[in-house]
């Protein structure tokens, strides 16, 4: 199968915004988990004072998991599909929260740093280059930085990839077809498969410059096919350490 990319993922992630909500509903834990990856950056006295930015916001999920982990941060929160934007900023925030129609590169063009964490929930394995949106995402850090990414990313047990394509075939494809949204979950299924194990994107984190690398699994049914990826931007200072 052809992945979907740039304009036509966007315009099938527009279509399905409608029902992206009630969809991920059905995903045991779904919520739990981007909360705990969120908490994972252990952003200090609640965020006071930080600037944090969700990249690929969608519909504003793990804004919400962003917000709870940091009430006091000053959030940015990007997306490439303005259906999904839509459906974000309908939902009731507080004023420190802010949406914009912006990808990883166009926000560092934009000047919008530097920025104190990132937090990419289900991001990478939808972007054309990953390594490129690594890039930005450092040059948007600030040094010492943190990053989060919350992602589909199998651990390379041939017993995982046979689960998730059970659970693709008999839940989620089926679910996306009653939507009219086969394209983006047939798209969602084998875009994991395609994607880095969860040791080569732990790689791929380290080759674009981050340090202190580590990829955490999630608990549940989606252990060895979720994964949480910290790392920091580059160096950090003494004081960066004892936090």
């Amino acid at each position: 199968m052809t992945l979907l990319r740039d304009h036509d993922l966007a315009r099938a992630f527009d279509h399905a915004s409608h029902t992206y909500d009630r969809l991920t509903t059905l995903n045991p834990g779904y919520r739990t988990d981007l909360l705990r990856s969120a908490r994972r950056l252990r952003l200090p006295d609640g965020g006071a004072g930080l600037h944090v930015l969700d990249l690929g916001c969608g519909t504003g999920t793990s804004t919400r998991a962003l917000l709870r982990a940091a009430p006091r941060a000053r959030i940015t929160a990007v997306d490439a599909s303005s259906g999904m934007l839509r459906r974000a900023r309908a939902k009731p925030w507080p004023a420190r929260v802010r949406f914009l129609h912006l990808t990883a590169e166009e926000m560092a063009k934009a000047g919008e740093g530097p920025l104190d964490a990132v937090f990419a929930a289900y991001l990478f394995r939808n972007v054309t280059d990953p390594d490129r949106v690594l890039t930005a995402v450092r040059s948007l850090l600030r040094p010492g930085g943190r990053l989060a990414v919350h992602e589909c990313s199998l651990s390379g047990s041939p017993a995982h990839r046979a689960l998730w394509t059970a659970v693709c075939r008999g839940v989620i494809v089926p679910a996306g077809t009653l939507t009219r949204d086969r394209a983006l979950y047939r798209h969602l299924w084998h875009s994991v498969l395609a994607f880095d194990t969860a040791p080569a994107f732990a790689d791929r984190l380290a080759r674009a410059g981050f340090t202190g690398v580590r990829a955490a699994p999630v608990a549940g049914w989606q252990t060895g096919i979720v994964h949480t990826f910290l790392a920091r931007n580059g160096s950090t200072t003494a004081g960066e350490q004892t936090r």
